[in-house]
């Protein structure tokens, strides 16, 4: 027989090997830092221009990074900031090495989400995340995935519960409350509208007067920002039911929508959505904020399964709120019924000498056309040896491996990246204003 008492002295077992793992992963503090870049890398694989071309750049203006050089001297290292400071100051032949972003837009948010544990949302997630910093961008993650894969990854695990999505929408049920409350009711608007009461343990949480910027943490990347996830936000489903019942008029699927167009429009340029293998409270919040949904896959037939079920359910779920919630939604930069800008379907862990890989991306195109990206990711040692130890190919120095099979791995993910970058920049015409983020 076993109690939650085995369950507990389970997990801390667990914890302690989390903790061996962290310190052979992370620096002597428990800290994860960021590599630097190889002037190769930043030239051919960053920039996009030959490597001598870069190095005569930086010989002709001293006043320009030079990175760290190796005691040979034979190749500099360069800073995520230092790679950032020469994109905005140089150009290659009149081109600038700024990525595209509309004027006047606030981030275009993506959501990558599928019912199916292992269809590698996290890795996707994590992958552009830290490509899109490498392309320029500022990117916010946001993690609702209890199992908090990509907080790990990113290097965070002292998370307190309320500093995460549940948090958010904690936060945002007591001022919505609030704000109903406020409104006219009785002879002043003809509708007799009984007051909504939140019990104490709810008010005097102290969440609804945190600031929109406690919730975000840094990573050791720059210019990737996160709203983590922890273990025991697993209960936000249980503790969301709840709140819907002390509120019935509670829009609890668009808080996250809220608490995202509250960010001034030039603080990212990126939000990216990691959503948890179920549609719940959580992840109906993520698709509701997204302009655009990402889906990833395995190639097996069983992962086609789960999303050709994922995406009826959803349809199912986005048709019951556009119903129940007709003629009663609040004022913002939300509406009913939910439309994305644009839907995409990829494929993860493919194998392109594998013979029911490829049938299957056919049937996926049959069925999804163009929706269906062209580029999957393909399933390298390179990948799997990186996501041992919560890192991405990027993160990963190509000298402890082959070069080969890193630059298999990351031209992989480096194509991915590019199709989902061209979907955004796509979208990102149509989605609301805001300030110039330039």
């Amino acid at each position: 027989m076993f109690t939650h008492g085995d369950l507990a002295a389970m997990q801390a077992a667990s914890l302690r090997m989390q903790g061996w793992i962290r310190r052979q992963t992370f620096s002597p503090e428990n800290t994860k830092t960021l590599r630097r870049f190889s002037s190769w890398e930043v030239a051919e694989l960053v920039f996009r221009v030959n490597q001598s071309t870069l190095r005569g750049k930086l010989a002709a203006d001293p006043t320009l990074p030079s990175g760290e050089i190796e005691e040979d001297g034979r190749q500099r290292w360069f800073s995520l900031d230092e790679i950032n400071e020469l994109r905005r100051r140089l150009r290659f032949s009149r081109r600038s090495l700024m990525p595209p972003r509309p004027a006047g837009k606030r981030a275009v948010r993506a959501a990558i989400a599928n019912f199916k544990g292992g269809a590698g949302k996290s890795t996707v997630a994590l992958h552009f995340a830290h490509a899109a910093a490498l392309d320029g961008y500022r990117v916010l993650a946001v993690d609702f995935d209890p199992q908090a894969t990509l907080s790990h990854s990113m290097g965070l695990t002292d998370v307190a519960e309320e500093r995460t999505v549940w948090g958010v929408m904690a936060r945002d049920l007591v001022r919505e409350t609030e704000r109903m409350n406020a409104g006219a009711a009785g002879a002043e608007s003809g509708v007799a509208a009984p007051a909504r009461r939140l019990p104490a343990s709810v008010r005097d949480l102290g969440i609804a007067e945190l600031r929109a910027s406690e919730f975000i943490r840094p990573t050791a990347w720059s210019t990737i920002d996160i709203i983590p996830s922890c273990a025991n936000a697993a209960f936000v489903e249980f503790a969301s039911a709840q709140y819907r019942h002390l509120n019935p008029d509670w829009t609890f699927f668009a808080a996250v929508s809220r608490y995202l167009d509250a960010l001034p429009a030039d603080a990212y340029d990126l939000i990216i959505f990691d959503c948890p293998p179920a549609i719940g409270y959580q992840s109906m919040n993520a698709v509701f904020a997204a302009d655009v949904l990402y889906i990833p896959s395995g190639p097996g037939y069983w992962e086609y399964d789960s999303t050709t079920s994922f995406i009826g359910q959803l349809a199912e779920a986005l048709e019951d709120l556009a119903a129940g919630f007709e003629g009663t939604f609040p004022v913002g930069n939300t509406s009913l019924p939910k439309a994305f800008h644009d839907v995409r379907f990829l494929l993860t862990r493919y194998e392109p000498g594998n013979e029911l890989h490829r049938a299957m991306l056919v049937a996926f195109r049959k069925v999804f056309g163009d929706r269906v990206t062209e580029r999957p990711i393909e399933l390298t040692r390179a990948v799997e040896q990186s996501g041992r130890f919560l890192s991405s190919i990027y993160e990963v120095d190509y000298r402890e491996m082959t070069r080969e099979t890193w630059k298999r791995a990351r031209r992989s993910f480096d194509g991915a990246y590019e199709e989902f970058r061209d979907c955004l920049v796509a979208a990102w015409a149509t989605v609301d204003g805001g300030e110039d983020a330039r």
